[in-house]
């Protein structure tokens, strides 16, 4: 007789366990000392080219570097018809919503500080504008536009590069002239996310650049014509990390991948910033120990990453702060040799998954309790899989 009480008791006990505020282990925040060189990253090395002045001036600076570059100058390279993963439609897609994204550049310093008829009244309508209101205005009007999630902080040193690394900002050295910084996310589709590394993934993702370059560029313009200075920070023109920067601003915390992790979509975001003048109410940083225990235990991007380029130690002391350092070289190279941006990563990680009642539920838990975060990774490997297949390509995707 007494047995089902005894079952009743032990279920109350398990429940209480896994849905009791236990968080769990606390981890050191991980701010940066040392500053990072844009010339140093991927995307750098690769547009410097044999023969110019500044390929040589780069490997007098860095000879270390020149025989893990040789390695991805030998692959086909991003978008290429000869890499691994060519798709005609797919990567002319691609192409064009990076070529749409410099149409931005112009607008990234310059355009309108103020409507030409406002000028005499400038400072009275700058001085009637509240942090508070105009920091609501801003945020409801980028979602709006598509943003994800938006979040502002107080920019500092380490969230810049000392120099830039691409096009004409190479070997320029980087200032900061604004107090605050806005970081916009945007959604990447979970169909097409889960295709990585084949073509659809990296259609989505330039999709996504482009966007956030539009929401960004819109929002600055937007702050210059009501009088303040505004500065966009988009795909391939940079002064500053976006994920440091998003993370600060309350949007999520940095992952085992070395992508931001936030707490409705995990890394499947894409990123932009603006930085201005103008007077912005701030938001309470990401620091999520929660979400450093979760990567600490699951690896399962480590697992799945087709180049091992993802460690699946402990976070460890780097150039740029305590840190999941990913082996960039090895990463790119794969990029080179699939023709994609790959996403491999972000395909499988449990955060990953769509935002619906049920996983909601799950990232709840995973918040809220150390035990149910240790369950949560078991469970995901038994229903996903510990190294589950790409998702498949749509038809049209060509």
């Amino acid at each position: 007789m007494l047995l089902p009480y005894i079952i009743l008791a032990l279920t109350v006990v398990i429940l209480l366990l896994l849905f009791l505020p236990l968080k769990g282990k606390k981890y050191e925040t991980a701010v940066p000392e040392q500053h990072l060189d844009e010339r140093d990253t991927m995307f750098s090395r690769n547009e410097i080219k044999p023969g110019e002045k500044r390929f040589d001036d780069y490997y007098d600076m860095r000879p270390e570097n020149r025989s893990r570059d040789d390695a991805f100058r030998l692959k086909p390279g991003l978008l290429s018809p000869d890499s691994a993963n060519y798709k005609r439609y797919a990567f002319a897609s691609a192409d064009a919503s990076f070529e749409a994204v410099e149409a931005f550049f112009p607008y990234r310093e310059k355009g309108k500080r103020q409507k030409e008829k406002d000028k005499s009244r400038g400072a009275e309508f700058c001085a009637s504008d509240s942090a508070m209101k105009l920091t609501g205005f801003i945020k409801g009007w980028a979602r709006k536009m598509g943003a994800h999630s938006v979040g502002i902080t107080e920019m500092r040193d380490y969230h810049f590069y000392t120099y830039g690394g691409r096009k004409e900002r190479y070997g320029k050295k980087v200032t900061n002239d604004h107090k605050y910084g806005i970081a916009i996310t945007v959604e990447m589709d979970h169909e097409l996310t889960l295709t990585g590394p084949q073509a659809p993934a990296v259609m989505e993702s330039a999709r996504q650049y482009l966007n956030s370059g539009m929401i960004a560029t819109q929002t600055a313009l937007t702050l210059r014509n009501l009088g303040y200075e505004a500065k966009t920070h988009i795909d391939a023109n940079y002064d500053l990390i976006c994920p440091l920067v998003a993370r600060d601003a309350g949007l999520g915390e940095i992952g085992r991948m070395g992508l931001l992790m936030t707490p409705a979509l995990g890394p499947r975001v894409r990123i932009a910033v603006v930085t201005t003048d103008a007077p912005l109410k701030t938001d309470e940083p990401g620091y999520d120990n929660t979400v450093i225990d979760f990567c600490s235990l699951c690896k399962k991007c480590a697992r799945n990453c087709p180049s091992s380029s993802i460690p699946d130690g402990e976070r460890e002391n780097h150039p740029g702060g305590l840190r999941w350092k990913i082996n960039q070289e090895s990463c790119y190279t794969f990029w080179c040799h699939a023709g994609t941006d790959c996403a491999r990563c972000m395909a499988v990680c449990p955060y990953s998954h769509k935002a619906n009642m049920f996983h909601n539920f799950i990232r709840w838990g995973i918040r809220n309790n150390f035990i149910f975060r240790r369950i949560a990774v078991k469970l995901d490997d038994l229903f996903y899989g510990a190294k589950p297949e790409p998702g498949k390509e749509p038809y049209w995707a060509g």
